[in-house]
This record gives structure tokens, C-alpha cells and sequence, in this order.
């Protein structure tokens, strides 16, 4: 049984120090300690492309990410939460597929003429997100037979059901990321969506990697942590990584709102992940 693991990320070390030698603490780094040696961040040149795919009777377009040139990388199905794929977004994407990775991000509400932040959840989503699994699966510039899903707010919850109620993680993901999930059905009444997680956490199998900020909002970090004690009473491989002092949206926060922690959170967040869905797909 694999436990949880709770990584706290902190922009002070005396609380850290206070319980103990800090060379054992997950965060050291001997090189750096002993003679100064910073890890050189491999980012590839990207280009990007339009394309779009059949679900039934519907159209979805789809955004593709890709390191440059020639060569297979491995694939990201990258899901957007309830704002849609706007422009922040999209630079989320390019920032993941400048780290190895072909990014295959579908534009859900679009293709159903979804206004961006919905208040209901469509269910209809979820099969045009299965479609966009079978359709980025077939690109000839993905190396392997597996991706990883990847995603944020609602997109946790629709990337959860892919796996889950369509039966994915058997069946083309290898591992789950998402930023501050939003583990609960949309259109479940307003007391389960505070005291309750969606029942398909309890079957999600998948290796999970989770971020979220300590300011997040109440009632969803409420549900988040209650989902990753459950996957870790379930024995699953997750890691949770809290950042403190980092509220909601840090990884898209635009420009005139943004903080410095945002930025360490974001870069962390991106590299943990990146780090973590090459592992999978290896």
C-alpha cells in the first residue's frame, strides 16, 4: 500500500528547521548546499496548431502544443475548467509542451456553443472528451500507446468521469494532474459540493498528482482533502502538494493580479508535473 504523500511547499525554512535536521527534509538539495549547482529546466521551442475532431454529430476544435521539428514526444490531453480555453489558458499549454510533451487541448464548449462559465455541468462532455482521447491517440507524433490527462477546476471533474465512468484509465491514460480540482458533480446539490467528493474517486486507479494553494477556496480544498485521504484510504499513489500563501487560479492568474508567489507556485507546480507525467509514460 502506497501512501500520501503531503508536500507543503514554503516560502520559509525556520518552521522546517525547527523539527529537525533539514538535509532530511524532501526539499534538500545537496548540490546546491555543497557547491552551488542549480538543475538546468530542459524548455524546448514550441509550435502550435488548429485542428478539430468528430464526437457524434458535434465539432470539437482542438489546440495542439508541440515542441518543434521532427520527433515523438509523449501526449497530454489538457482539459480547461468552467472559464473555457481562453488566451491564459492556452499559455498554460504552451508552457507544458515546452517541457517535452505533445499538449492535445480540446475546446469543449465551444463545439456545444457553451458560454465560458457555465453553471451546469452538460454531461454530453464527457463522451466529447473520450472522443478527444481516441482522436489524440491516433496522432502519429505521440510516442507511446498512453497520455496522461491534465487539467484544472472543472476540468478535474471532467477528466475524473473520463477515467472513471468512461472507463479510460484502463484504457489509454496513465496518470492524472490536475490544479485545484473540482471533485464533485457541478449539478449536485449545494451540500455535497461542501461535504462531499464525487463517488468516482473512489474507483480512480490512476497515479494522481494534485496541486492546490492553502488560500484556496473553502469549499473546494474542503473536498479536495477529504478525496485525497480517501485515495490514500483507497491505497493509491497520490501526491498532494499545497502551497501556502497562493490562493486559486495561481498557475493563470494574469499579469495586474499576479504575485511572486503565484510564480513560484506556478513554475514548481509545472515542473513537479512534468517530472511526474514522464515518469508515468516512460
Amino acid at each position: 500500500m502506497r501512501a500520501v504523500i503531503v508536500v507543503v511547499v514554503s516560502l520559509l525554512s525556520s518552521a522546517a528547521l525547527a523539527q529537525g535536521d533539514a538535509r532530511e527534509a524532501w526539499w534538500w538539495d545537496d548540490a546546491w548546499w555543497s557547491a552551488g549547482s542549480l538543475p538546468a529546466a530542459r524548455t524546448l521551442p514550441v509550435e502550435t496548431r488548429s485542428a478539430s475532431y468528430r464526437s457524434g454529430e458535434v465539432e470539437v476544435p482542438v489546440t495542439i502544443t508541440r515542441p518543434k521539428g521532427k520527433g515523438k514526444y509523449p501526449g497530454v490531453l489538457f482539459v480547461h475548467g468552467r472559464r473555457g480555453l481562453d488566451d491564459l489558458v492556452l499559455l498554460h499549454a504552451a508552457r507544458l509542451a515546452a517541457r517535452g510533451f505533445v499538449v492535445y487541448a480540446p475546446d469543449l464548449y465551444t463545439g456545444r456553443f457553451i458560454s465560458r462559465f457555465p453553471i451546469e455541468h452538460d454531461y454530453a462532455l464527457e463522451d466529447d472528451l473520450s472522443a478527444g482521447l481516441d482522436a489524440l491517440l491516433e496522432l502519429p507524433d505521440i510516442a507511446g500507446r498512453r497520455v496522461c490527462a491534465y487539467s484544472h477546476t472543472r476540468g478535474g471533474y471532467y477528466t475524473l468521469k473520463l477515467a472513471v465512468a468512461k472507463g479510460r484509465q484502463k484504457d489509454g491514460l496513465a496518470c492524472y494532474v490536475s490544479y485545484y480540482p473540482h471533485w464533485q458533480d457541478p449539478n449536485a446539490p449545494e451540500p455535497l459540493q461542501i461535504y462531499s467528493y464525487a463517488p468516482e474517486i473512489d474507483r480512480l486507479e490512476l497515479p494522481v498528482l494534485v496541486f492546490v494553494g492553502d488560500e484556496e477556496q473553502y469549499q473546494r480544498k474542503r473536498v479536495i482533502d477529504s478525496s485525497v485521504e480517501a485515495l490514500r484510504q483507497n491505497g493509491r499513489a497520490v501526491t498532494y502538494v499545497v502551497y501556502p500563501g497562493v490562493g486559486r487560479g495561481f498557475d493563470f492568474r494574469p499579469p495586474n493580479v499576479r504575485t511572486f508567489a503565484d510564480d513560484l507556485a506556478a513554475k514548481d507546480a509545472i515542473a513537479r508535473a512534468a517530472q511526474f507525467m514522464a515518469e508515468a509514460l516512460r
